[in-house]
């Protein structure tokens, strides 16, 4: 695959309320031209669940262009648009299949490193207005991916996207994702369990599948 992309948009929210009990939630985001991002979260976008989104793990999250068109084909009254998920980030070429965690990106002058697939929760099937939409997202291994941050600044609608580092014995956002979600493949959870790049959250969701 190609190693140099272009941020094509960038998006940032704050919390309001969500869904019939109103909770407070981000997912609501609007167009922005920059992102200041620091190491624990950026100066534009605040989450209004701390435990589940933001952090120092998941300082940002991007979502593949491409995944709004199956969510269309499959959802036709659905209004899918980009950063209509809660994404920060949105580069065409880029998705869950191409991405490994651990990747390291360098966004203009930001460094990057892929975290974590985003687990899928009720927010994205509130936001929709479309049950299950949650659980959709989850199996076919679409729900995109968080990044830590290893340098801080600025990025910038426009900016080049470069992959500067990918570890050796990983494994794509999609595959995780859909190992995770499904629990049908026990000898690949086990496999994935194994890798030294994940973080001890998803090592733990890959051990229990394993062990089922």
């Amino acid at each position: 695959m190609p190693t140099t992309f272009t941020v094509d948009a960038l998006f940032a929210g704050k919390p309001q309320p969500l869904g019939p009990r109103g909770a407070p939630s981000s997912i609501v985001k609007s167009p922005i031209n920059t992102l200041t991002v620091n190491i624990d979260g950026t100066n534009e976008d605040v989450q209004a669940n701390k435990k589940l989104h933001g952090g120092p793990e998941k300082v940002l999250h991007q979502f593949a262009p491409i995944n709004y068109l199956t969510l269309a084909k499959h959802f036709p009254d659905g209004a899918f648009e980009k950063g209509s998920i809660g994404e920060n980030i949105s580069v065409e070429g880029m998705d869950d299949t191409t991405v490994f965690i651990g990747d390291i990106w360098q966004f203009g002058e930001v460094e990057l490193q892929v975290s974590a697939p985003r687990a899928p929760c009720s927010k994205i099937s509130q936001r929709f207005e479309i049950k299950n939409l949650d659980r959709f997202v989850g199996e076919r291994g679409i729900t995109g991916w968080y990044y830590r941050v290893l340098k801080t600044g600025v990025i910038h609608v426009g900016d080049s996207v470069t992959l500067l580092k990918r570890q050796e014995n990983s494994v794509n956002v999609h595959t995780l994702m859909q190992c995770t979600h499904l629990k049908t493949d026990k000898a690949l959870a086990a496999e994935l369990a194994s890798l030294a790049v994940l973080d001890d959250e998803w090592r733990t969701k890959c051990e229990k599948v394993a062990s089922r």
